[in-house]
């Protein structure tokens, strides 16, 4: 089986299959990468004729039903450790107790260690392993040395992997020589959207510059925040979003603000609308990640038609095809800044580049089919299991030790 499955020659299911989705917040999707994905996908396939469940945590909506899902709610530890785990585990324990689904989509590796329950009750499981996420800062040692374990837990065990990008999928294959399905998230196409709300923020159509990301250190918000300041900037800078487990570094970056009247801090913006009018008339994007694989964000920028300015890195260069200004820190980004808002005509033009290679590249229909083959295969009885069930870590870490 190749990292691309076998999507070409697969064809469309004549029957119907449960399918549940399983260790996100949920829907509707009010933020994140897996959420957006489970709403965007999960709504198609109901349109296709399957009956899909969404298990659902943290928030406002409580019906049962949305655009045609099941929606389960179950509670969460409102803890950074466990929230993720112990939804998760309640999620498994209602699936395996109810009548078992033709197949489940299993989101975050460290949801791995209820891979098995899921199988044990006959459901075929895929393992949606997202970044790499035992790099991201916000963990300690401990829960890096999780994140490593848990990846290996769910190569053993999972029936099929997703990568979302190509670099993660290269991970995989490297760190454990098991395939995995490369499917990767829709950019929503946004030719307008109304500006009136823009003025609850005091901002202009076309006159600033745009962040939106969890305050985290592997988003540099930091650095931007830094490079702006310093930067000759006279359009503001609007950065959304918070970090409820972040509060030292959202306070470092508060502090690099300096208290500069052009730096506007939104908190969290949930109306989408609303979010995309700051996407829409924004003069640039400003994009900070390094460790995930293809970013929802990035990826609505571009279909918004903004110019990015995108941190340098291989997954947001493979992304954008190249086509936007990279940055490696903050002098880096204010350099960028001070010539960008002059040449309006050049960020325009890179901007609708960036629409173009959004709307060829990144289309929900293509992804959601390559879902639904994927869970038509497993349900069938295709499985990596025999392959990975005694894959090993090539590589080992700084530190020395394997896994």
């Amino acid at each position: 089986m190749s990292d691309k499955g076998l999507r070409e020659r697969v064809p469309t299911p004549t029957t119907s299959l449960h399918i549940a989705m399983i260790g996100t917040r949920g829907v509707p999707a009010a933020y994140g990468g897996f959420e957006t994905a489970v709403e965007e996908v999960g709504k198609r396939l109901v349109e296709r004729g399957h009956r899909i469940t969404v298990y659902t945590r943290s928030s406002d909506h409580r019906e049962t039903q949305y655009l045609g899902m099941d929606v389960v709610h179950l509670p969460a530890l409102r803890s950074k450790q466990l929230e993720t785990l112990s939804h998760t585990g309640l999620s498994t324990l209602h699936a395996i107790t109810r009548k078992a689904p033709d197949a489940a989509f299993v989101f975050n590796a460290a949801n791995a260690p209820f891979v098995p329950l899921l199988r044990g009750r006959g459901i075929p499981v895929v393992l949606h392993m997202d970044g790499i996420e035992w790099k991201r800062s916000k963990w300690g040692g401990r829960g890096k040395s999780y994140y490593r374990w848990a990846e290996q837990f769910g190569v053993r065990w999972a029936d099929a992997l997703i990568a979302d990008a190509p670099g993660i999928a290269d991970y995989y294959r490297s760190e454990f020589g098991v395939p995995t399905e490369l499917l990767r998230y829709g950019a929503p196409i946004l030719e307008s959207a109304p500006p009136e709300g823009l003025a609850g923020f005091e901002l202009d159509p076309g006159s600033y510059h745009l962040v939106v990301a969890r305050f985290e250190p592997e988003n540099h918000l930091l650095e931007i925040v830094e490079g702006y300041r310093a930067s000759g900037a006279r359009m503001p800078l609007a950065v959304v979003g918070s970090a409820p487990y972040s509060a030292d570094y959202t306070q470092r970056v508060h502090e690099a603000a300096g208290g500069d009247p052009r730096i506007r801090f939104l908190g969290s913006v949930f109306d989408q609308d609303l979010l995309d009018a700051l996407y829409v008339h924004a003069h640039t994007y400003i994009h900070g990640h390094s460790v995930g694989g293809t970013n929802p964000s990035l990826l609505r920028a571009m279909g918004a038609g903004t110019a990015v300015l995108a941190y340098d890195v291989g997954f947001n260069r493979e992304v954008l095809d190249n086509q936007a200004w990279f940055f490696e820190d903050a002098a880096d980004l204010e350099r960028h800044l001070s010539s960008l808002e002059q040449d309006a005509t050049l960020v325009k033009r890179q901007g609708e580049i960036s629409r173009g290679l959004a709307r060829a590249r990144f289309r929900w229909d293509e992804e959601t089919t390559g879902y639904e083959q994927l869970a038509v295969r497993i349900a069938a009885g295709e499985t990596i299991h025999p392959h990975a069930r005694k894959a090993r870590r090539f590589s080992r870490d700084r530190s020395g030790s394997g896994d």
